[in-house]
């Protein structure tokens, strides 16, 4: 009898011949760039060094398309999104020392968001690795030790025969939910070495599935079916595992409100009755969440943002889904579920009965309208006409990435995203320069949309670098530059924390004359001309910017209100 897999495992005359004459010319580096295009890799990002070369001159031989920064942080943050856009693990191609160091913030970004990076880097030679002071140039006594603690793995390559299989490794661990940056390193004389092995041609690296235990689903059906006020709160993990439309149903089959928190933006439609918004930073969401007797938190880990600078303190049942192991339960006990959330909702539509709640709507609808009165009542007209000037200028299916900036803390909480996986900011780590580079990753994914990046003229001056990139690859980014003179939220922070603001404010470029420097079309505009400009500056192809001078303020807190509040804006 011949069994399936005898026929699987079975060459043909023909993939013996290739096997054992590989086409002559071939090195390390060649191994790395067939190997991606085998697991499924169409586009690589990164910036070439001394010891990489191997790998860049390889990709000349390969059909992957490559994407160049001008810094590695940047390369990594073009990575991260487009990761997320497309769901599947990115390449990030890296050099040795000074330059895989530089995108250690990128990929500290990207662990927080949990987006699949693929970052692969040199080491120096075989020879100098070990920990001994060789002097060899990039040289680090333990390269990888700089980001085990920030990546989901590190995949050490030794020899020649070892790339495919680490590389599919990791590719795996970057995909099995939770997503997440991993670490491959190759030494420079076996990147470099001619080899003789078969062209690699195909791999398995499925993800594993992490799937809800069943007993846990059945308590948190019966949980939530016998509510008497219950809530959900989606997070980055509903967007990620594209679980919005299953997210829908249940909250539709439960008549439960929805929060979504900042990460994740677009899960749960903006309009619809039982949405709550994104307004996780005002207390009147915060008691009503608290209220609720049984919370659904469904990927978020209700860290610092969602859980407005941990003042919520909730009274009933948490039943929580989360792929991340360390984050469930680590900040509020409950029902945890250790799941990947498009499994475990599935799981519960199955499972939960239906549940009507004709109070629930109204809820919702006299709590949107507490949170318009309280920002209405400080007089933020500037700062809410600029954010609808930028919704009904960007179209309904583009991506925005937004710097960490006063424009992007209003988005979080007051901005439409419309759909999924379309809003995404730097608020898992929190560091600067994000908003341009990513852009321009979201845009090397999809070519046939625009991508707008948002940025402050202090987070712009970490990208400007950039703006060569976006003109040589011919990328339809539109930059949108807030220029206030400095460090906008720092600002306010400082003054109010100590009555004045030290070191934040800027020099800055004349950052129109500078886009027109690198061949890229560039428009000062005003508050009023904002949504015309913009939406023209979308609909031209290529790169351009936009620059909005303008002083914009934040809405104030509410978590440090009453007595036992904790935390600071």
């Amino acid at each position: 009898m011949t069994h399936d897999h005898d026929l699987v495992l079975r060459p043909t005359a023909r993939q013996v011949e290739a096997a054992l004459n590989p086409p002559p010319g071939r090195n390390g580096g060649d191994l790395v760039v067939e190997t991606l295009a085998g697991l499924g890799a169409t586009t690589v990002f990164g910036l070439p060094g001394q010891h990489a070369l191997g790998i860049f001159d390889a990709l000349r031989r390969s059909d992957l398309g490559y994407v160049g920064l001008r810094v590695e942080g940047n390369a990594g943050f073009a990575a991260d999104a487009h990761g997320r856009i497309t769901g599947q693990a990115t390449p990030l191609l890296l050099s040795t020392g000074p330059g895989a160091l530089t995108a250690l913030a990128a990929l500290q970004e990207a662990a927080a968001a949990s987006a699949p990076v693929l970052a692969i880097s040199s080491q120096v030679p075989s020879a100098g690795i070990g920990g001994g002071r060789h002097g060899y140039l990039h040289e680090l006594r333990d390269q990888q030790a700089s980001f085990r603690d920030i990546v989901k793995s590190v995949h050490t390559v030794r020899t020649a025969s070892q790339i495919p299989s680490a590389i599919a490794d990791a590719w795996e661990s970057a995909l099995t939910v939770p997503h997440g940056p991993v670490w491959v390193e190759i030494p420079q004389d076996v990147l470099l070495a001619e080899t003789a092995l078969p062209v690699v041609t195909a791999l398995d690296a499925t993800p594993r599935d992490l799937v809800p235990r069943p007993e846990l689903t059945a308590a948190a059906a019966y949980l939530l079916q016998h509510a008497e006020r219950p809530a959900i709160i989606a997070g980055g993990g509903v967007v990620r595992s594209d679980a919005s439309g299953k997210l829908l149903a249940l909250a539709e089959k439960l008549d439960a409100p929805v929060v979504t928190t900042f990460g994740g933006k677009g899960a749960f439609p903006w309009e619809h009755p039982l949405s709550m918004q994104s307004w996780l930073e005002d207390r009147h969401t915060t008691d009503f969440l608290e209220d609720a007797d049984v919370l659904l938190v469904v990927g978020s880990g209700l860290g610092e943002l969602s859980s407005n600078y941990h003042t919520f303190a909730p009274r009933g049942r948490i039943v929580q889904i989360e792929a991340d192991l360390g984050k469930l339960e680590s900040n509020h006990p409950g029902l945890g579920i250790h799941a990947d959330a498009r499994t475990a909702l599935a799981a519960l539509l199955e499972t939960v009965d239906e549940r009507r709640d004709p109070s629930a709507a109204g809820r919702v609808s006299a709590l949107l309208a507490k949170v318009r009165e309280r920002i209405t009542g400080q007089e933020l007209t500037l700062e809410q006409e600029v954010l609808a000037a930028v919704r009904e200028a960007l179209p309904d299916d583009s991506p925005s990435f937004w710097d960490m900036t006063i424009l992007a803390y209003w988005a979080w909480s007051a901005f439409d995203a419309r759909r999924p996986n379309t809003m995404h900011s730097a608020q898992g780590a929190g560091g600067l320069g994000y908003g341009f580079p990513a852009a321009l990753g979201a845009a090397a994914a999809d070519r046939t949309r625009p991508v707008l990046a948002v940025s402050g003229d202090g987070g712009a001056m970490y990208a400007i670098a950039e703006l060569a990139s976006a003109k040589q690859y011919a990328l339809p980014v539109t930059w949108l530059i807030v220029d206030d003179g400095g460090y906008g939220i720092l600002r306010e922070y400082m003054t109010d924390a100590f009555g004045e603001a030290t070191a934040t404010e800027l020099s800055r470029p004349d950052f129109v004359a500078l886009a027109d420097s690198f061949g890229v079309p560039a428009v000062r505009t005003t508050a009023e001309s904002l949504r015309k400009d913009l939406a023209r500056a979308l609909a031209q192809p290529g790169p351009s910017v936009v620059v909005l001078p303008a002083v914009l303020r934040m809405f104030a807190p509410t978590h440090l209100e009453g007595e036992g509040a904790r935390g600071h804006r």
